[in-house]
């Protein structure tokens, strides 16, 4: 409940004080029914109702807005490969034309001198957190709304100078974020979401505080009230839970396999839905045109999804080469992050720092094995809990090169991860091509100062080495 300090309580319910009125009281109760979760959606609808200045609306009245990226090479994220010479036109927020024959610019166009820089579509984060990322989760588990999207918006705009112009949320209550951002209130990059996790009693995900257990009926959790997870025991709450994402606006469903290393009462070993649970929510998102991205670790709750018909496989890291042929032979698709050290993973103790050296020592396996099998493998970072964990997106990117050639990285982090946003289908909320330079293509572009193919390190200095960050044909950053 929003709650004002009691020096100022008398402007809106002291019945003496002068500006007082039926309707101010009517306002005031109002504001005092919102909810924790509804706070940030009212005020993001608000803003866009009453007009609130953003580019999509500023762009379609107005005449076209050109940048020309000049003097440059450009990366093709298909092939692999840098091409010298190039040049980019952009008009509003799509690439109009590619070029090598150095045609002049149009004449109301802005030019970027790209010094001979190489140009990469915007990187894609295909396991982020934009909630979670950045709180302390003693913060998080106290509730207050005004201190999450506080950290939350700082790190937005954070991730998005970080050259990551696309994300793929993975749980958290982040459907009005993704709605301020995409409303241009706050800078941020694309939000693919999957609002709350959902998990069973003693799944990864389940925080509930020990006054609330045992569960007081229908009665939800602190956890699920922000809208961080959902916790189902059966075929008919799964399906109701999934359909409430969908309906917030999910472009795909996360549901919880097995145990994680962030909840500390649920062990890595653990089981949670039973293959009959999954074909069931399987055959929801089905219905809903989309696909399930399904956090697991252990052979045996990777192949108990994929039995079900799970399309999007998160973690694996504990998976054995029995499992990994069985993602192949599916089709699958298999999310890694790249978990090295206790430099990639928030402070952890007892049962969670013996949980992140299991992953440690199953990291290079896992991709040795996605490597041998063909597995189709996307990458995201999970980063968690942590604002100093942050910084470290770009170097996880950097990790892969342990296993991947340079431009297969580059292409793992654009083209790669675009395909795998694709699978939302009908649900995909930014109709247009991402993770490319193409004519046609959403304007998502980075130009760094030297060339990755060559030096992926310079990934991991966005500040020095990003000179353009451009989303959605803005740019956001220019030290060219």
């Amino acid at each position: 409940m929003l709650r004002v300090g009691e020096k100022y309580r008398h402007l809106a319910h002291d019945a003496r004080c002068g500006c007082f009125s039926p309707d101010l009281q009517k306002a005031s109760r109002r504001l005092e029914a919102l909810s924790r979760r509804g706070f940030l959606s009212g005020l993001a609808a608000a803003a866009v109702a009453t007009g609130f200045p953003a580019q999509g609306f500023a762009q379609a009245e107005a005449k076209p807005i050109k940048t020309l990226l000049r003097k440059a090479r450009l990366f093709d994220s298909k092939a692999g490969t840098v091409i010298d010479n190039v040049q980019v036109l952009v008009v509003n927020n799509q690439i109009a034309g590619i070029d090598r024959t150095n045609t002049p610019p149009p004449e109301d166009a802005t030019v970027l001198d790209c010094r001979n820089g190489v140009i990469i579509p915007g990187l894609i984060d295909a396991h982020w957190h934009a909630i979670f990322a950045a709180v302390p989760l003693n913060l998080l588990l106290g509730g207050d709304p005004g201190i999450i999207f506080a950290a939350s918006t700082a790190e937005a705009d954070r991730t998005l100078l970080r050259g990551f112009t696309t994300v793929r949320d993975l749980g958290g209550p982040v459907f009005s974020f993704k709605q301020a951002i995409d409303a241009g209130m706050i800078p941020g990059p694309r939000i693919y979401p999957s609002g709350a996790m959902i998990t069973t009693s003693g799944g990864h995900g389940d925080l509930r505080l020990p006054h609330e257990i045992p569960r007081d009926g229908g009665k939800l959790s602190g956890g699920e009230l922000l809208g961080g997870s959902a916790i189902v025991d059966g075929i008919d709450d799964l399906k109701l839970r999934i359909r409430e994402q969908l309906l917030q606006g999910a472009s795909q469903v996360k549901l919880v396999g097995s145990g994680g290393v962030s909840s500390p009462r649920s062990p890595l070993d653990m089981t949670t839905f039973s293959e009959e649970d999954l074909r069931a929510a399987v055959s929801v998102v089905e219905d809903w045109n989309t696909y399930i991205a399904i956090h697991a670790y252990t052979p045996r709750a990777v192949q108990r999804a994929l039995k079900a018909g799970v399309t999007c496989i998160e973690h694996a890291h504990l998976m054995d080469e029995e499992t990994a042929i069985m993602i192949a032979a599916k089709g699958a698709w298999l999310s890694m992050q790249p978990f090295l050290t206790m430099e990639d993973a928030s402070s952890q103790s007892g049962p969670g720092l013996e949980r992140i050296q299991q992953l440690f020592a199953g990291t290079p396996r896992a991709y040795q094995f996605a490597r041998k099998h063909g597995i189709k493998t996307a990458w995201g970072s999970d980063v968690l809990f942590s604002p100093e964990l942050g910084p470290r997106q770009n170097i996880m990117l950097t990790h892969l090169s342990n296993w991947y050639r340079n431009a297969e990285v580059l292409q793992m982090a654009t083209s790669g991860n675009a395909e795998l946003l694709g699978l939302s289908n009908l649900r995909n909320p930014y109709p247009g091509k991402i993770g490319v330079i193409e004519e046609g293509a959403l304007a998502d572009l980075v130009v760094i100062d030297g060339n990755p193919v060559d030096d992926i390190a310079l990934l991991e200095n966005p500040q020095k080495n990003f000179t353009v960050i451009m989303k959605d044909g803005r740019v956001h950053k220019n030290i060219l």
